[in-house]
């Protein structure tokens, strides 16, 4: 009896790796072509060229002269008359000069605060043998779902004599959950064999959280207070509410006055209304000031978003 030879088996058989042979990889694996890694490239430099192109509008406007921002009719694209005069009325001690100060002071205050405040929150938390940890936790969740509401918040604020006050920048926004969240997640992640050895050698909580657990969480907080410090620099709602006084208003609040009520800040309006500068130039350069700083901060903390973002989140 001749066997019948299918030679369609044989042939899938024979495409089938050994077990010496390593699997075929996935496409996702597979080293790029030379047309997907130059798509790759166009679509990073499109995205960059969307990301910057304004960037350089703003920047190059502000240091324009009134002559040369009148005749491009408006945002200046190609840098001609390079001039600092619009920083030089914003710094010469005016009302710009003034909210820079308090944006500064809020953002340096509000961040050491709620940094403070986050981390022994996080820290007493992750424990799980602490004191009421559990019902702590359900009580930070709770928060994040339900709100008292404006008109709540705001009769608290001036029931404890915080308006007018550079507390109420502060202390209404000063702790996020989700970022104690995080920390909680991280500092979970921490090695018990190594907080159980340090407790026999004799360090309490304050030594282990100081010497142990924040060296090893240097990603996180990291990112956790550029978060804090980026909303304090940005924030502008409770100072429109909160406070009365122009005089306190931080920068983000005088650039709103600036750009969107077309008010020019206390010292260079009689600039504009000389013609000496133009009023699109101080909009653009008070936008740049604002910006700065955390255009400059924030390569410096990049390294460690993929780490503490995804560490602290994926832990515990």
């Amino acid at each position: 009896m001749t066997a019948v030879i299918d030679k369609a088996a044989i042939e899938e058989a024979a495409r089938e790796p050994r077990w010496w042979e390593a699997p075929p990889r996935p496409v996702w694996e597979e080293e790029p072509s030379r047309a997907g890694v130059a798509g790759k490239g166009i679509v990073l430099v499109g995205a960059c060229l969307a990301v910057l192109f304004p960037l350089w509008i703003v920047i190059v406007t502000s240091l324009s002269s009134k002559k040369t921002i009148t005749e491009a009719g408006g945002l200046v694209m190609i840098p001609k008359d390079i001039t600092f005069i619009a920083y030089q009325e914003l710094l010469s001690g005016g009302q710009v000069t003034r909210a820079a100060i308090v944006s500064v002071g809020v953002t340096l205050a509000g961040t050491l605060f709620s940094m403070t405040v986050s981390v022994l929150a996080a820290y007493g938390l992750s424990r799980s043998g602490s004191l009421g940890h559990r019902w702590l936790l359900m009580t930070l969740l709770a928060t994040m779902f339900f709100g008292a509401g404006l008109i709540p918040t705001y009769l608290l604020v001036q029931s404890l004599g915080l308006t007018d006050t550079y507390l109420a920048l502060i202390l209404p926004s000063a702790v996020s959950v989700f970022n104690i969240l995080v920390l909680r997640a991280f500092f979970m992640g921490v090695s018990p064999e190594l907080i159980d050895s340090a407790r026999i050698d004799g360090a309490g909580d304050w030594r282990i959280l100081w010497q142990i657990v924040l060296p090893l969480s240097r990603a996180v907080v990291a990112v956790i207070t550029l978060f804090y410090a980026v909303g304090y620099w940005s924030a502008w709602f409770n100072a429109s509410i909160y406070l009365g006084d122009q005089d306190m208003m931080p920068l983000q609040n005088v650039m709103i006055q600036l750009v969107q009520k077309q008010e020019a800040p206390v010292g260079v309006s009689q600039a504009i209304k000389t013609g000496q500068i133009s009023a699109l130039a101080i909009q653009m350069a008070v936008m740049v000031m604002a910006l700065l700083p955390v255009a400059v901060i924030s390569p410096f903390v990049q390294k460690h978003f993929k780490k503490g973002m995804l560490t602290g989140a994926v832990k515990g």
